[in-house]
């Protein structure tokens, strides 16, 4: 079993990997932050990439990204598609209860799992 440290350094680089090839591939001039990578998964899983997005849209598609990175950590289950073709998650266990800096962290951790599943990192 790795210890933390190690842990903490692979994620560390899996991290800047990930920021730097999504931030070249869809960002001209600035790093993507967490809240523009949520968003991207949100995208991806909509399947809807050339549409435009009313405000409101735009916070769904997050917490899509959201429940979509946190469903195999056990957090959310995938409930069904609704007419329009979004999905919808269930709650199956509650979030813990975090400091900013955890929140951050988990999030961190189960978007580079996203994008290793997906093979955009390695």
């Amino acid at each position: 079993m790795e210890n933390a440290t190690v842990r903490d350094a692979k994620l560390k680089q899996r991290w800047e990997e990930l920021v730097h090839t999504l931030s070249t591939r869809f960002s001209s001039d600035a790093d993507l932050d967490l809240e523009g990578m949520l968003y991207l998964v949100g995208l991806q899983e909509l399947g809807q990439l050339h549409k435009r997005f009313k405000k409101d849209d735009n916070v769904n598609l997050m917490h899509i990204g959201i429940c979509t990175i946190l469903e195999p950590y056990g957090y959310y289950r995938f409930d069904h598609f609704d007419k329009d073709g979004w999905p919808h998650f269930e709650l199956v266990a509650p979030l813990p209860a975090l400091k900013p800096g955890e929140q951050k962290l988990l999030m961190k951790e189960a978007l580079v799992d996203y994008f290793l599943e997906k093979g955009i990192i390695r």
